[in-house]
């Protein structure tokens, strides 16, 4: 079985974080993995605290990791702040870890900032250029490039985000007019549309898709392949998505088409 590591924050809640990648895993038959880098007091509501961990503890899990288990596969999620992120960036570098997809999570559902703003930079400087892919989402997309939003301009956004280093861009469509997500491979863009479900049970979804798109790209699907699974597995856990879990958006539910159907 594939081996994909979450380098990822818990979510008290379990609808998004590394707690939505490890189901993801699942769902895509892959073996998870997980170095927390910090944990969150939230719930489908709103995050209440965030408490990140000192940058030694991440790199402590993902060497404890890539010397006995490995990886086929790492996604990053929310990292936080710009320590955090320069120190997982030296441990995927230097571990060699392969096919490394970026989610650059910066708001919760619930509108929360996960990302302290400086940060950015060191996404950019340190990260990006290690990646097999990047998945913001649109307002990550144009808040990465100091911009502000506006899709009629998403391939030119796609286009400046690869200029960073990574080898693909997948602006996910989840906040687009059409839903579909945007490919851009550093050639062509391709763009990746599928069923749109307003279940507004959408907390976790963008984990999910990265988790699902790492999944992939450890099976050895190519990279178009991989990102139109990403977003079929993403859309059928918004669809099936958990309801009355809680008094805000509930979580997606990765395993749903297994276990409802």
């Amino acid at each position: 079985m594939k081996r994909v590591m979450s380098i990822a924050t818990s979510d008290s809640g379990a609808g998004a974080g590394i707690q939505a990648d490890l189901k993801s895993f699942l769902r895509c038959g892959v073996y998870g993995t997980t170095a927390i880098v910090a944990t969150t007091a939230q719930n489908t509501v709103g995050v209440n605290a965030i408490f990140p961990f000192p940058p030694h503890v991440a790199v402590d899990q993902i060497e404890a990791i890539a010397e006995d288990i490995g990886a086929d596969a790492v996604k990053t999620g929310m990292l936080f702040n710009a320590e955090i992120i320069s120190a997982v960036a030296e441990a995927i570098s230097r571990l060699s870890l392969p096919n490394v997809v970026i989610d650059p999570v910066m708001v919760a559902e619930s509108g929360a900032t996960l990302l302290e703003p400086e940060a950015i930079e060191t996404y950019k400087t340190d990260l990006f250029p290690l990646a097999a892919a990047i998945t913001p989402n649109l307002n990550e997309a144009f808040a990465i490039l100091g911009a502000d939003v506006d899709e009629s301009r998403i391939e030119e956004a796609a286009i400046e985000l690869h200029s960073f280093g990574p080898d693909a861009v997948v602006i996910t469509g989840g906040h687009t007019e059409s839903g579909a997500d945007l490919l851009y491979d550093g050639e062509r863009f391709t763009k990746i549309g599928g069923p749109v479900h307003e279940s507004g049970n959408a907390h976790g979804s963008g984990c999910t898709h990265s988790a699902a798109l790492a999944s992939f790209l450890a099976r050895g699907f190519p990279l178009e392949e991989a990102a139109r699974g990403a977003r079929e597995v993403a859309s059928e856990a918004v669809k099936y998505g958990l309801g009355g879990v809680g008094a805000g958006p509930g979580p997606v539910h990765a395993l749903g088409a297994i276990l409802v159907d």
